[in-house]
């Protein structure tokens, strides 16, 4: 494995605020069910345990907050507000960590049910700002990471201990999505909570 933050710090430099938009699972849950019976693994030399509260499903990495108005804002989140309406809620199954090339990533099923908030948010974000920043992702498939990988990491050992521990899947329930102001010290991703946004027919 390779440092994950020095593949996005060029795009996104260490201590500045990123609009992001998120799926953000109840951390009790996830501590008990993801972070705990992990910990032997996401704790190892190398690697940056991401703490339960800072768990996340990204859908869209957003612009800069200080390069966007106050009023784009308010309009990016209307048209959210607006698309939501049409969108139950659901049920996102999170599978086993599995070691990738920067991080241990759960991989969140089915992808077809989150797409289109990422399509919603990233319409809603390009009709604010005018088309004035990329849309990252560029494609959507909806994943976690239990921990970042700051250093050169030797994958092999960690996939043998993943082939003899861990539970096997977590099932969250997606009833809202959160609007945040998100960075990093290239060892820990945290942000400032904006808003949520609940799914039509959720509270």
């Amino acid at each position: 494995m390779k440092d994950f933050f020095s593949t996005v710090v060029h795009r996104w430099p260490e201590g500045r605020d990123d609009l992001h938009w998120h799926i953000l699972p109840d951390p009790a849950v996830v501590r008990r069910m993801l972070f705990e019976p992990y910990r032997e693994l996401t704790h190892r030399p190398g690697l940056a345990p991401v703490r339960p509260e800072n768990f996340h499903i990204t859908l869209l990495h957003g612009p800069p907050v200080a390069e966007v108005t106050p009023q784009e804002i308010d309009d990016i989140v209307a048209l959210v507000r607006q698309g939501v309406q049409s969108m139950a809620p659901f049920e996102l199954t999170l599978g086993r960590p599995a070691v990738g090339s920067v991080a241990l990533e759960c991989t969140g099923r089915p992808g077809a049910a989150s797409r289109p908030l990422w399509q919603l948010t990233s319409q809603a974000m390009a009709k604010a700002t005018g088309n004035r920043f990329p849309t990252r992702p560029a494609a959507h498939y909806p994943h976690g990471s239990l921990a970042y990988a700051v250093g050169d990491v030797e994958r092999l050992p960690m996939k043998v201990w993943l082939s003899d521990h861990g539970p096997d899947v977590l099932t969250i329930k997606v009833d809202k999505i959160s609007l945040v102001a998100q960075r990093h010290d290239r060892r820990e991703i945290t942000w400032d909570h904006i808003l949520d946004v609940p799914l039509g027919g959720s509270s």
